[in-house]
């Protein structure tokens, strides 16, 4: 019996998503399919296999994430998820330094974010008298060229130290974020220019973002070779070398492994891919005023709700864990009544089927749609949080 649900709620996801067609089954739901249809096993399970790459392929993924548990969802990405859904307490989320005007300006103008680690086994780090510089390097190649980035922002976590400041520091230092344009040779400092900067005080822990849309672009759209980022920290109190802790821009050797991943340096992108309404322009349903009751049989949208869990989806979309779908059904008679939201054309097509049955009835479809945002892990393990339109039913008429 559960199975059976299943699968007829996956079919009818299907049915709302893709005009009819089937999609992803989960597997208890596939051996249902096969045993109900007529095809071999063979040709059922090919079939389902089909359905499932072209609903993956509506999310823009040539195949089905599969996650290690040790893959890291940002904070920051969350937080975003839920500033751009409308859900979740906000005063808790501005109390964790979430996302700020500025981020909501970059979301303004993109329909995608994507999140990205450094590659530690790449990191070079030195330090000179008053300073200290950390070389970084994101990878970026899983950004679809047809993506237009819009902004980047590089993110660093700064650790409060307590007692660093002195009666003769007053605990400021700056942070300076460099584009790397030529890499270093044998002892030669690397060519680099100057993205972004910003004067901070060590005494609180706090995360600070800093403008890399320059040379994101540069990489993403001219084609130039993405050769990562120097980060400088100067110490303008010529403080000793152990202010060196003040910004934990890399691993420390005694930081909790627990902690490491959620305050590693992260780089974010806003791009936006020709597809839909941007992130901020979230479509809120509008309350329908009652009418009078009218016949169950008629067109109407019905209740389904889409748990991911039960689509076996849940272990790379992080969020939502579900949302409601609904879908269209019902009658479309002769003469229709101004309640089933028809067109001209299908009022004359209604018209001619009573006089001649070898033209169909109009049918009932969805004649309003609303997107959602989901926040999920690609092939890759990276997060992206995307409005995806039309994914959820708002009116149904006859058509």
């Amino acid at each position: 019996m559960v199975a059976g649900v299943r699968a007829l709620l996956v079919l009818l996801l299907c049915q709302v998503l893709l005009g009819g067609s089937a999609g992803l089954i989960p597997e208890v739901g596939r051996r249902k399919f096969s045993e109900s249809g007529k095809e071999s096993p063979q040709q059922s399970e090919d079939i389902l296999n089909e359905f499932e790459l072209r609903l993956l392929n509506m999310f823009g993924l040539k195949r089905r994430p599969s996650p290690s548990k040790g893959a890291v969802v940002p904070q920051y990405m969350v937080d975003l998820y839920h500033m751009h859904a409308g859900s979740g307490d906000q005063d808790h989320r501005r109390a964790r330094a979430g996302p700020g005007q500025h981020q909501e300006r970059a979301a303004s103008r993109a329909n995608t974010i994507r999140s990205f680690h450094h590659e530690e086994s790449l990191e070079s780090l030195s330090s000179i008298s008053g300073k200290t510089t950390q070389q970084f390097f994101f990878n970026l190649t899983s950004i679809p060229g047809e993506e237009l980035i819009t902004s980047a922002e590089m993110r660093i976590f700064r650790d409060q130290v307590l007692g660093a400041i002195t009666n003769n520091s007053s605990g400021n230092h700056r942070i300076n974020i460099y584009e790397v344009i030529k890499p270093s040779v044998s002892s030669m400092e690397p060519i680099t220019r100057l993205l972004d900067t910003r004067l901070v005080h060590h005494s609180q822990s706090k995360w600070e973002s800093f403008d890399v849309s320059p040379a994101v672009m540069r990489w993403t759209m001219e084609g130039l070779t993405n050769h990562g980022f120097v980060v400088e920290v100067v110490h303008l109190d010529n403080e000793r070398s152990d202010s060196k802790r003040h910004v934990r821009i890399s691993r420390s050797l005694h930081e909790d492994e627990e902690t490491w991943p959620q305050i590693r340096p992260l780089l974010v992108t806003f791009s936006h891919d020709g597809k839909g309404h941007v992130l901020h322009k979230r479509e809120k349903r509008q309350a329908r005023s009652k009418q009078k009751r009218k016949h169950k049989s008629s067109c109407r949208r019905h209740a389904l709700y889409v748990d991911f869990s039960d689509v076996g989806w849940n272990d790379w979309i992080v969020a939502p864990p579900g949302y409601h779908a609904f879908y269209c059904q019902g009658e479309c008679p002769f003469p229709l009544a101004d309640h089933l939201n028809s067109t001209n054309h299908a009022i004359v097509q209604t018209l001619v089927n009573s006089v001649n049955t070898n033209i169909p009835k109009a049918c009932c479809v969805p004649t309003e749609l609303s997107a959602i945002s989901l926040l999920y892990l690609d092939e890759y393990e990276k997060v992206i949080l995307k409005n995806y339109q039309d994914m959820a039913v708002e009116g149904c008429g006859c058509r």
